[in-house]
């Protein structure tokens, strides 16, 4: 018993010795360690476990009310046109014409019940036949109403036995990097398919030249989706789906569509005036950069520089002055020329802008109020305009309008005829004109097959005259 006693009281002893042995070393030691480093401690912001419920940016969107209010409103577009071959043997023998029919598909968007339908102008180009099916199936003939090439819009009619449904237009200025998207299309004609993806970027242009402002987003658009509704995660439209990005003509990563502001102004215009009213603010000039900045010796690299205000427009009415640097238009950033281009693309004549400014270090707010286009693009001939009373005077001409750019397709055989910019034209078909519209009214009046007879005046002072068939 004495011995079990002795053991446990050198057990006890020995516990004790070896407690009091890691307080005086082990614990002074390690002290020692934490109270002679002189790293401070570094703070990383996180965010709370128990909180993560809270953030909206870890719940998966929902897509199902935005599909739900656009797929029955996208159709399918078919385009039957004719196509002149090479006759053969067999269509000689059996009295066949050589032409061909191509079909062409594309996906359009209902805009009312009443069966109006947007859609690209390139889905529709050379139609000679149209019809739409919709998401259940039915099958209609289709009437253009009205295309717009520069924008790449058209509008076609049904008429349905039913209301339809139909997409609302949302404000494409509203829209916001990052910010969900549906692309709507129904390309082969198997019902409406949805792809999802964010707004990329804004004002794209991707012609090089300023006049196109495009939406880019990276929802998968494909061949056959053209025409197709770009919507907001409430269904809304914010674009018509026109192009993909791509070599091999298939989608890679990038599509474009034109915002919905530019799309209605369009349609609207077609509807009430039978073509696009364009508004003019009346400068020359181009978008800011490093390169360009250092060369005109200013500080600024965002914004567009004006070089020169047109006489008589606008801009000039409202006193910009060369070398003005437009900031916003309409409270909107203006960081290249295709923001500005875009906005006025959504306006008519007649409608004021107002154009925030840099001027010489100083901010200055002007309402601009927008001229009418006087340009247009002539078939044949090239770009014209209304002219000034010395550009008569100049060739003494009583009337006419001015060509101020020649088609690049007959530039040569207008020049090899002594036609060169600057050469006023005096009367289409044996009809004087004045302006622009005097030239748009004939050529629309005349029919197909009509020949067009052109009365000239070159920059020599002579007067020719050109028949085409």
């Amino acid at each position: 018993m004495k011995k079990i006693f002795s053991m446990l009281l050198v057990s006890a002893l020995g516990g004790i010795f070896t407690l009091s042995a890691y307080k005086i070393f082990i614990e002074n030691n390690h002290s020692e360690l934490v109270t002679t480093t002189d790293t401070e401690a570094v703070s990383i912001p996180t965010t709370p476990v128990n909180n993560m419920g809270n953030y909206k940016a870890y719940e998966a969107p929902d897509f199902s009310v935005a599909a739900e209010n656009t797929v029955n409103a996208v159709v399918h577009v078919k385009n039957v046109t004719l196509s002149s071959g090479q006759m053969t043997f067999q269509d000689f023998f059996y009295g066949r014409s050589p032409q061909r029919a191509q079909v062409g598909t594309g996906s359009g968007v209902i805009i009312n019940a009443d069966g109006y339908i947007i859609t690209n102008n390139h889905v529709i180009k050379n139609a000679q036949e149209l019809s739409v099916t919709l998401n259940n199936n039915k099958t209609y003939t289709a009437q253009l109403i009205g295309a717009d090439s520069k924008n790449d819009i058209a509008l076609l009619k049904i008429d349905a036995d039913e209301a339809l449904p139909f997409v609302t237009f949302a404000d494409s200025d509203n829209v916001k990097i990052g910010e969900w998207v549906l692309a709507v299309g129904n390309p082969f004609n198997l019902t409406s398919t949805v792809t999802a993806g964010i707004i990329s970027a804004k004002s794209r242009d991707l012609s090089g030249t300023s006049s196109q402002s495009f939406l880019q987003t990276d929802a998968a658009v494909n061949p056959g989706n053209s025409g197709g509704a770009l919507v907001n995660t409430k269904g809304e439209l914010v674009g018509i789906n026109t192009a993909i990005s791509s070599q091999t003509g298939s989608y890679i990563g990038y599509s474009f569509a034109v915002p919905s502001n530019i799309a209605r102004k369009v349609i609207e215009d077609i509807l009430e005036y039978g073509n696009v009213q364009t508004g003019i603010l009346g400068i020359q000039g181009g978008a800011l950069n490093s390169s360009v900045a250092e060369k005109i010796g200013i500080n600024d690299t965002e914004g567009v520089y004006i070089d020169s205000v047109v006489e008589g427009s606008g801009a000039d009415k409202a006193g910009l002055k060369n070398g003005d640097i437009i900031k916003e238009i309409d409270q909107i950033k203006v960081s290249k020329f295709s923001d500005l281009t875009g906005h006025l693309s959504a306006k008519r004549p007649g409608d004021v802008v107002n154009l925030t400014l840099l001027r010489d270090g100083s901010i200055k707010n002007v309402n601009v109020t927008l001229a009418k286009n006087n340009t247009y693009n002539m078939p044949l001939v090239g770009r014209i305009k209304n002219t000034t009373s010395s550009d008569l005077k100049k060739l003494k001409a009583n009337n006419g309008v001015k060509i101020i750019e020649l088609n690049g397709e007959y530039e040569q055989y207008w020049k090899n005829n002594g036609i060169l910019e600057g050469s006023i034209i005096t009367s289409i078909n044996d009809v004087k004109v004045n302006t622009v519209d005097d030239v748009q009214n004939i050529l629309k009046e005349r029919s197909t097959y009509e020949p067009i007879r052109l009365e000239l005046i070159n920059t020599n002072g002579q007067r020719e005259r050109f028949n085409f068939r």
